[in-house]
């Protein structure tokens, strides 16, 4: 089981590449050690590292890997997101790809070749690092192909797939035998219109990801010590395998945090240990990873209040409460490592045509699949997913230890 945090760099947050401090970096990954943690997930700013569509800048690759090998130092093991792309509500596109020169970012055939050299020449160059896990496509890329972005490049889920397979060739070529996939926020399971879609998630990539935010309407419906609000995660887990084609699918929760006000800072730690602990029960696991290392510096304009304070760390470096009670938790699952039983009872998620998806609104926040899962989960019971189209397909249940069927209207 792999326990990381999503490096946010505690000087200039991700702006930290345009003055790139090598000491300043290694005093973050020693912070972040010291909590115990074996990875980190890091995210180089597309803009900086490829201002021109020819042109990916020698030095901030350099750069990349120097932040690896001093990740190495002290034990982390190394995810690279590639394409940002988008992070804590500020978009980060090149100028090549928007206004006087815009471009759709999944179908311009320039634009697409581009971005394939980007994600090949990351790997590439750091394929031999020991400590390197393998690549992320971007981070949360799907917000760019539908609303409720206010500026999206619109596409079909025939072509976000097409666009997906042709990223996920581009990291393997630069580094064969790593872990490379894709990950997307939630609306790619909650939200009709998304393009990119579940089965794409389930099926795409060497592993799912999936990130888990209860501002999403969880929180706010459910309250902030809600089973729904901390089974949050872990239902994203359990969601994902039902378009899983692999039934032992690895789960990679990549994004998850305790966001104020709707999880208030007193009960931020314990909402850590729950929603952890809660994850920890699902089969298949590959790993946690919270958002984030360090709090954004006040210093800092513009960002959504909740982005200030989601750090395990202050931007001191100094461990809040969530971070001791992870760091402290963490001690004791690896003493004694989870082995979760199968989930025998699977709830029927209906979402239409298991290919696109486009009523899976039935599992968001208030919709029938997500408040039966939290009905069950709250009267003890440990469900998990299937879609109707697999009820019938006894070797699939078989696998995954299905030996009970719920539909969600039959959950009082």
């Amino acid at each position: 089981m792999r326990f990381g945090a999503n490096y946010t760099p505690s000087q200039g947050w991700f702006h930290h590449w345009l003055d790139f401090d090598v000491d300043a970096v290694r005093a973050d990954l020693d912070s972040i050690a010291a909590l115990g943690l074996d990875h980190i997930r890091v995210f180089p700013i597309w803009p900086y590292f490829q201002p021109n569509r020819t042109l990916i800048r020698p030095r901030a690759v350099r750069q990349l890997v120097q932040l690896v090998d001093a990740a190495a130092e002290f034990g982390l093991d190394v995810n690279v997101d590639g394409l940002q792309g988008h992070l804590s509500s500020f978009d980060f596109l090149p100028a090549w790809t928007g206004t006087w020169h815009r471009r759709n970012l999944f179908t311009d055939e320039d634009t697409v070749t581009a971005e394939a050299a980007y994600l090949r020449t990351l790997a590439a160059a750091l394929a031999d690092r020991p400590n390197f896990l393998g690549m992320t496509v971007g981070n949360e890329i799907n917000q760019f192909a539908a609303g409720p972005h206010p500026d999206p490049d619109r596409i079909t889920p025939g072509q976000a797939e097409r666009w997906l397979r042709r990223m996920l060739a581009a990291c393997r070529e630069g580094a064969p035998g790593a872990l490379h996939l894709h990950a997307e926020y939630d609306a790619t399971w909650y939200q009709d219109d998304q393009p990119f879609t579940p089965a794409q998630a389930g099926a795409l990539g060497d592993l799912t990801a999936v990130h888990s935010w209860v501002f999403n309407g969880t929180a706010q419906r459910h309250g902030p010590t809600g089973t729904a609000t901390e089974q949050h995660a872990a239902y994203l887990v359990e969601l994902s395998k039902a378009w899983a084609e692999d039934p032992h699918r690895p789960v990679w929760l990549q994004e998850v945090g305790a966001p104020a006000p709707h999880i208030p800072a007193a009960r931020a730690a314990a909402f850590t240990e729950a929603t952890v602990e809660a994850a920890l029960d699902c089969p298949d696991l590959w790993g946690v990873t919270w958002w984030c290392s360090h709090d954004v510096p006040r210093e800092l304009a513009d960002f959504p209040e909740l982005e200030y304070s989601l750090g395990l760390l202050t931007s001191d470096r100094a461990p809040k409460p969530a971070g001791r009670a992870l760091a402290r938790r963490i001690g004791e699952w690896r003493r004694t490592p989870p082995a979760p039983a199968p989930r025998s009872t699977a709830l029927v998620v209906d979402a239409g045509d298991p290919v696109t998806a486009p009523h899976r609104s039935v599992c968001a926040p208030g919709g029938p699949v997500f408040e039966a899962f939290a009905r069950l989960t709250a009267d003890g019971a440990r469900p998990t997913t299937v879609l109707a189209t697999r009820t019938a397909d006894r070797p699939h249940l078989a696998a995954r230890g299905i030996t009970e069927l719920v539909h969600p209207a039959d959950v009082r």
